[in-house]
């Protein structure tokens, strides 16, 4: 009786290394083919209408918002309290950062040229979101780390000892990291990413992300004005995000005027046959 010898531990390492690696060169290989045969033109988009709607969005909030939110911690009600601890949990990047990186590396040791053609175009477009959700929600979070120790404005929990607008920059203290808001900048990217991929419902994904980001007033982590600007700046981000995609041709096709559009072929789930 022959026993068929199995290839040893070393050797199907080194082959799903090689494949990783293999993987990698190509998805780089094409992204800067597409990047080189593909001119550097982006849509005629109002980016100045939108930033002055944000900063004004912002200041409104900082002159009739802050202070009275200030003065009201830890006086809203129990049970208000309690679901907005509940649901801040959902503001945390984690929930969106973690899963992306696994599907991407899941994605990185795959075999891709011994896929089906229905199952290449599914894994396809979850990689492709994961990496869209990746850039967007990683990218925002790493900016506005910068920005919040680098401003160094106190947190409401502290308003009594150091009012609305007390500023420390470089502090390097978790008091003084409140502008703006990390949680509101997540789903401020998460809001982006929704608005491009069902621009119909963008009122729903507004509503939603927008109470969640909410929930940082109400445990006393932020004021309005900082979840406003936070949440800005994480949408900002998505959109810029969408539209570098469009140019590669991952997940959406450019359009002259406007946000991209999603194409037709990005599907999550595979069609019936």
């Amino acid at each position: 009786m022959l026993v068929r010898s199995r290839p040893p531990v070393s050797s199907s390492l080194l082959g799903i290394g090689r494949r990783s690696l293999d993987n990698f060169r190509d998805t780089v290989r094409i992204a800067r083919h597409r990047l080189a045969v593909r001119p550097e033109r982006y849509p005629n988009i109002s980016w100045w209408a939108w930033i002055l709607v944000w900063v004004f969005l912002t200041g409104a909030a900082f002159v009739r918002l802050d202070t009275p939110a200030g003065m009201a911690h830890g006086q809203w009600s129990p049970g208000l309290a309690r679901l907005a601890e509940f649901l801040t949990q959902f503001a945390l990047g984690g929930w969106y950062l973690i899963p992306s990186a696994l599907l991407l590396v899941a994605a990185n040791l795959t075999d891709w040229r011994s896929l089906s053609r229905r199952a290449l175009m599914l894994v396809y477009n979850w990689t492709c979101l994961a990496f869209l959700m990746l850039s967007a929600v990683g990218l925002s979070g790493l900016l506005v780390n910068i920005l919040k120790y680098a401003i160094g404005r106190a947190r409401p929990l502290y308003f009594d000892d150091f009012g609305v607008l007390a500023l420390h920059p470089f502090a390097f203290d978790a008091r003084f990291a409140g502008f703006p808001s990390g949680h509101a900048t997540t789903m401020g990217a998460v809001f982006g990413i929704l608005l491009l991929l069902f621009p119909r419902r963008w009122y729903i994904a507004l509503v939603v992300t927008a109470c969640i980001s909410s929930t940082r007033v109400f445990v006393g982590a932020h004021y309005p004005s900082d979840t406003v600007a936070g949440f800005g700046l994480g949408c900002a981000f998505a959109l810029a995000c969408g539209l570098v995609f469009a140019r590669l041709g991952f997940i959406f096709r450019p359009v002259s005027t406007g946000l991209p559009v999603r194409k037709a072929s990005f599907r999550l789930i595979a069609p019936g046959k």
